[in-house]
């Protein structure tokens, strides 16, 4: 008898342990999964599940996100963090709408060319949405593949080209399975081979992990050093974007000014706004969100 593969081992956890997510459901569609991609990016699933059912509660379509202005998807995006990712969900809308007539397309060079659409997004929405073979890497499967095909503890902070192929030659041939396969990767590597505490017993691959085998340790400390908040400027354009979300026009600098005692920094984070395409001057003593309507008496 033939030995199951990587893939199969997998995915045959993945069918009975899986996260019961909503953008999993057989229903969903190709614009939902895309949301939920741009939203997880960099950010927890229990953050981004309120912000996803509101977000297509509200804007169910490309289309009518594409029909509203760049500022309502900034306020739509609250403090779900990294705010030009609504500008730039909102500008693949647009270009949804203009270029494919509404619908999210399937192929991959179309989804690569949408703006803000990387190469892990692109892949993931042609393998999530439309079940099509595409190795479909982020930071969970790159530690799967290190760990247990290559014997290391760690895939290192950057993903490579090598790091899509070595996915690839463990996907299935057939399409919908390499699907499968792709996010029972991901899932693998987001609750049970996680980068500080793995847990090894739960593990449908233990037998054959090459870093089991190996005897190395999982790393002391994280991969990554995690980024400072306090006192940064991404904190002050935090403060900042807070007061002019919940403005209903222009505000002016004196309201501005209380937001951070820090003048220089404070003025180096709105300037940061502005360059990132997410807020603009109105005149020359006031700003609002991008594209939030006609000018008005400032605020303040």
């Amino acid at each position: 008898m033939t030995e199951p593969t990587f893939a199969t081992l997998v995915s045959r956890w993945y069918e009975q342990n899986a996260r019961d997510l909503p953008w999993r459901g057989p229903d969903v569609g190709a614009w939902a999964i895309l949301v939920s991609e741009v939203m997880l990016q960099q950010t927890p699933v229990v953050r981004v599940l309120p912000a996803w059912h509101a977000w297509l509660q509200r804007w169910p379509t490309p289309a009518a996100l594409a029909a509203d202005t760049p500022a309502e998807a900034i306020r739509m995006w609250g403090r779900l963090g990294y705010p030009r990712r609504a500008v730039r969900l909102r500008d693949c809308a647009v270009a949804i709408v203009d270029r494919h007539g509404g619908a999210v397309p399937e192929r991959l060079e179309q989804l690569l060319a949408l703006p803000g659409v990387g190469t892990y997004t692109a892949r993931a929405v042609a393998a999530f949405a439309y079940g099509q073979r595409h190795p479909v890497v982020d930071t969970n499967v790159r530690r799967v593949i290190s760990r247990a095909v290559a014997g290391e503890p760690d895939a290192g902070p950057a993903t490579r080209p090598s790091d899509l192929v070595a996915c690839e030659e463990l996907l299935p041939a057939e399409p919908a399975a390499a699907a499968l396969a792709s996010a029972a990767f991901m899932e693998l590597g987001a609750v049970v081979c996680t980068a500080r505490t793995p847990r090894c017993a739960a593990c449908p691959v233990e037998a054959v992990c090459a870093w089991r085998a190996s005897g190395q340790e999982a790393p002391a400390g994280p991969t990554r050093r995690p980024q400072r908040y306090a006192g940064t400027d991404r904190q002050v354009r935090g403060l900042l974007l807070g007061v002019l979300r919940e403005a209903t026009g222009p505000v002016g600098h004196q309201r501005l000014d209380q937001v951070w005692h820090d003048d220089v920094q404070r003025a180096r984070a709105l300037a940061g706004l502005v360059k990132d395409g997410l807020v603009e001057p109105v005149g020359e003593e006031s700003f609002r969100l991008i594209g939030d309507g006609p000018a008005a008496q400032p605020v303040g």
